[in-house]
């Protein structure tokens, strides 16, 4: 690794690590202007994201993680002794530090027979509160308080006119959102989308109605976290499905219809569709990965540790190789004729045959004999004289091989596994031989 060194203090700095400090200075810069706002000025998040030009939801990110104390301190939270990081300022399903603070006394008032004459607006009021507010707050963290109140206010007598729980319009425009979100993996902001509702509006009508579903969802989450298995479609700890973006879909979706439906090789899709290799290879690998072990010629049952060693006959070589399988076997000939004609390799061909066509691999060049025995042609034409002559005549095999030239091992061998009848003539003509003699 190439290395840049400080001659002043002799500190040596990796290429890798100077990239992560010029990263960091970057994200520094981004949001300089907005961490000024933000600490000498009561503008709203939402203003300054605006104004600087970032998005909020990075600039929350960014606030909480480098600036914390900053946000503690617009929140109004002291850290009493505590570590700023350690201090939570909203937990999930929890109140908010503040919120509690504002609303306690209220929370108390509604809670309290002292004040069971007035409506919530009024104690709100009275508290110096919104009224909608603490009701929401109160629906969310002290739904039962509510409940209690309503009771005993109608056993006094005691009404005030106001319409109390889910209005039944509400129930009805959020009710085909409710159940999909109970019986699907998909989001709020998904099911919002599909049912064309607001995602703020059906957000508060889960809290407020349904939070058994919520704490289903909670439930699920904390499992899919605990087991860390990310199976495509299911549910993961943060809540999402796991799945690719849509985006991220509609950008490979040409390339992955040819990979899926065609033979051409990943270097001609990526030509075609113009979408970077490296990508469409890793969004295969890591969405699609039944078709990446299809087209090398696994099983997706097999457990595969090391795809370049396991892949087997590639859809890409098959529909490379199969106008020459179709045309050997259709005409048979040598495997070095039929690679020549075609344009490809003669021994990698061959290996392939071997590998992937076993059967018409063994029949190339090979004949049937007299005698029903496979043989090699080459051989057969080879080694005929020489059978024929010691199957006819009395002379050494020995003898017959050093004069046509053949290596004695070898035509020995060739008759002994293939013409043994030829053996016993040659035995019957040397003991006639010795008979007459």
């Amino acid at each position: 690794m190439a290395q840049v060194v400080s001659t002043d203090n002799n500190i040596v700095v990796t290429n890798r690590e100077k990239a992560l400090v010029l990263k960091r200075h970057a994200l520094h810069s981004k949001y300089e202007k907005a961490v000024a706002l933000y600490a000498d000025t009561d503008m709203p998040m939402k203003d300054i994201a605006k104004e600087c030009k970032v998005s909020i939801g990075g600039l929350g990110c960014y606030l909480r993680r480098y600036w914390r104390e900053l946000v503690l301190r617009r929140h109004q939270i002291h850290a009493d002794g505590k570590k700023a990081e350690d201090i939570k300022i909203m937990e999930a399903g929890k109140q908010n530090v503040n919120a509690h603070a504002k609303y306690k006394d209220a929370v108390a008032a509604c809670d309290s027979l002292d004040y069971i004459d007035l409506n919530v607006s009024q104690i709100a009021r009275k508290f110096g509160t919104e009224g909608t507010a603490l009701a929401n707050f109160m629906r969310i963290h002290y739904p039962e308080t509510l409940v209690w109140r309503e009771k005993v206010r109608q056993r006094l007598g005691i009404n005030d006119n106001i319409r109390h729980g889910a209005r039944p319009e509400c129930m009805k425009q959020y009710a085909e959102a409710v159940e999909l979100y109970r019986n699907t993996g998909m989001t709020m902001a998904e099911v919002a989308e599909a049912c064309k509702v607001s995602l703020s509006g059906f957000g508060q009508h889960l809290r407020f109605y349904h939070k058994e579903i919520l704490e289903q969802k909670k439930q699920m989450r904390k499992t899919a976290k605990a087991e860390r298995n990310q199976i495509f479609g299911e549910m993961t700890g943060n809540g999402r499905t796991y799945k690719p973006s849509p985006m991220t879909e509609q950008k490979y979706a040409v390339a992955l219809a040819l990979y899926r439906d065609t033979t051409l090789t990943m270097k001609k899709i990526v030509e075609q569709t113009g979408v970077p290799e490296g990508g469409f290879r890793s969004y295969l690998h890591l969405w699609h990965k039944d078709l990446v072990l299809e087209r090398s010629g696994i099983d997706k049952e097999e457990k595969v540790t090391d795809l370049r060693r396991e892949r087997k006959r590639m859809k890409t070589v098959a529909a490379k190789y199969e106008k020459a399988i179709k045309s050997l076997r259709t005409n048979p000939r040598p495997v070095s004729v039929v690679a020549t004609e075609f344009g490809f390799h003669p021994e990698v061909f061959r290996d392939y045959l071997h590998k992937h066509e076993p059967e018409l691999a063994r029949q190339q060049g090979m004949m049937k004999t007299a005698n029903g025995k496979i043989v090699s042609r080459r051989s057969e034409e080879k080694y005929a004289e020489a059978v024929r002559l010691y199957g006819t005549t009395t002379e050494t095999l020995k003898s017959i091989a050093a004069r046509l030239g053949l290596t004695y091992n070898s035509v020995s061998g060739y008759i002994r596994r293939n013409y043994p009848e030829v053996i016993a003539r040659h035995q019957n003509l040397l003991r006639t031989r010795f008979a007459d003699s």
